[in-house]
Formats: structure tokens, sequence, C-alpha cells
């Protein structure tokens, strides 16, 4: 193959350029713009939430959740089998990460889960759902309300992914959104956080504009704040990538179809009552070893990674708890992501299928 192919590039689809030209015009290029009031309204529409507010990243929408619930010198339970910005924003707020082994879908264990919090004072549970798929909620949310602890859900990867009818991000106190180049919606960067809660939603807002208070013009600042809103260009494109963006998943769950057709592995299972995106296509290998299979694949211009590498493995974390069953690092020693990107054809996946099968 001589074009390279990327494991989730950016997919445009052709009103970005047109926003963004009407950005430049308006010249409110700053964190301010009607594109950033038109994202933010797109989105919680389409997850059918009271409030949203669009920040820099995923990243800064759970450590302002962590701040607005007043999580701080406390322990928060997460999953460990995650990306390190899942746990960064329990950092932030001196808390300490217990961390969580994953069930048979992939996600945090909810037996695990119940074990960590009648041996810990947890506070917080935040709840990463993983390529584009969602978490074992209602269980998690139950433990979670009988122990009157509050859930945060990490959905940077599962936009549009649906859970009894009801979108990911939904169901906790606050749920963040992500938009990075690589996520099924990007904006290039760019994250948001959803909440019924109208306080919390004002509270973020207010913390993510450097804490300023109503009367800016005197510069009076009674608490910390942070720079964490979102410029009116990548609002723009966040609008123009929310119109197609229905079109998008339903490519990257055709996709995930044609990988199950063309190899005989394992894949990473949906589950029950849900419908995931499918962002990211991830296979286990019944006998291959991925880095060596993602060795070849590169060699022949095909970008693939390898799946999460468990948190409580992460030398930062040599002395955190874990509540652990083995799965998540069965799932990092055997998995392998694969090649998802929206334009991708069908002739192509059955290359790269070819390719794999010869490792």
């Amino acid at each position: 193959m001589n074009n390279k192919i990327f494991l989730s590039p950016p997919h445009m689809s052709g009103n970005e350029q047109k926003y963004i030209d009407e950005v430049f015009k308006s010249n409110y290029i700053a964190p301010v713009g009607q594109f950033i009031n038109r994202f933010e309204k797109s989105v919680r529409n389409y997850v059918d939430s009271k409030n949203s507010v669009a920040l820099c990243n995923a990243t800064s929408g759970l450590h302002l959740a962590l701040r607005t619930l007043g999580i701080k010198d406390s322990q928060v339970a997460v999953s460990s089998f995650t990306f390190i910005g899942s746990i960064n924003p329990i950092l932030y707020e001196r808390n300490e990460p217990i961390f969580i082994d994953s069930d048979e879908y992939w996600h945090m264990d909810v037996e695990l889960l119940k074990k960590a919090i009648k041996e810990n004072d947890i506070k917080a549970v935040l709840l990463p759902h993983i390529y584009g798929q969602v978490a074992d909620i209602d269980a998690i949310l139950k433990v979670c309300q009988e122990n009157n602890i509050y859930l945060i859900e990490d959905a940077a990867e599962s936009l549009g992914a649906i859970y009894k009818n009801k979108q990911s991000g939904t169901f906790g106190k606050v749920g963040a959104y992500s938009f990075n180049g690589n996520k099924l919606l990007t904006a290039s960067s760019g994250g948001m956080v959803v909440t019924d809660n109208d306080e919390l939603a004002k509270k973020i807002k207010h913390l993510s504009t450097q804490a300023k208070e109503p009367e800016f013009v005197e510069y009076v600042h009674k608490e910390v704040g942070f720079n964490y809103r979102m410029s009116n260009v990548l609002a723009a494109i966040g609008v123009a990538q929310m119109e197609v963006l229905d079109e998008r998943i339903a490519k990257k769950r055709e996709i995930f179809e044609w990988y199950k057709e063309f190899l005989d592995e394992e894949f990473m299972p949906e589950f029950p009552d849900t419908k995931g995106t499918r962002w990211l296509t991830t296979v286990i290998f019944r006998d291959k070893n991925p880095w060596e299979v993602m060795k070849v694949l590169s060699k022949n211009n095909i970008e693939s990674r390898p799946l999460w590498n468990p948190m409580h493995l992460q030398p930062l974390f040599k002395d955190a708890k874990a509540y652990l069953n083995g799965r998540s690092e069965e799932l990092y020693k055997k998995g392998l992501c694969l090649p998802s990107g929206t334009t991708l054809t069908k002739e192509q996946v059955k290359d790269i299928c070819e390719i794999i099968k010869y490792v």
C-alpha cells in the first residue's frame, strides 16, 4: 500500500471551511462567539442534556467536574483499563485513584468496585467508556447511589454511544466528551461537559474562564480559575462535524463488520441493550503477537496501536491501590486497535486483514 492508512484520521464533512470563514469574517476567533453557542446547543440537544459547556479538552472537563463537586484530597475509583487522561484530573485535585479492573465487556468490573467501596472511603467514581462502547452503567450507578457516591462519566471516546436508548455521558452528575484529532467527531482539539444540574454547569463555565466575577472590568476574582474555554474557531469545526455525526457512526459500525467478516479473531463485545459507535475496531488475537502484527502493518504503511496499557502497571502508580482480576493485563498483551477511519473502503479493510493473516 502506497498511501499511509492512519488509525483514526479526521474526516471533514464539507461545511467546516465555510463556518471557519464566517468566524474569520466576524473576527470572533477568541473563546467567545456564536459558534460556541451553536456547538454547545447541538451537543446538548443531541444527547438530551439540559446544559453543556465547551472546553479546551475532555481532561479539563473531568477536572472541573471533580472541582465543582468538591472532590479533593479524597479517594476516587476509576477503571485501570483506560487512557491517562482519565486519571490526571484525579491527581490535579490531590485525590488518590483506586484502580478497578475490567469486566468481560472491558469496562469497570462492578463486583470489584463494590469491594473497593467497602474497603475505602471513595467519594466519586470516574467511569471511562472506552473505544466507543458503553459500560454497565445501571449497575454502577446503582452502587454509587446506594453509597452516596458521585458518578462522573468519561465519555471522551463515546459520543453517540447509547445505553438503553440514553446517551453515554448523561447518566452521572457530569459527563465529558472529547473532540481530539483522532475522535469520531473532531474539532482538532476540544471537549465539552454536559450536566442536568444548572448550578454545576454555571460553576463549570465560571471556573473555565479564569473565575472572573460579573464585575469583569474591575478584575474581581474570589477563587482560583482556569483557562479552559474552547475557541470560536474550533467550535465552528465542531458544528459542521455534528451535522454528520450519525453518518460517521454508521460508517464506523460498518467498518467493524468488515473486520469481523475478514478476520477470524475475537473482537470487543458490546454490552446488552447498548449500541456503541465502534470508534476504534479492537481485536484480541488468539495466537498472534500483537506487537509483531503492529510491526508488519507499519512496514506496509498502516497505523495501528496497542490496547490501553493498564494504569495500575504504570510507574507513576506503582504504589496505588488496585482491585484486579487479570483481565486488563490480558487484553493489553493480546489486543490491537485497527485502522478505523471513516474514509476506509471495504477493499482496504480486506487488504489489511490479509496482511494480518500472514503474520
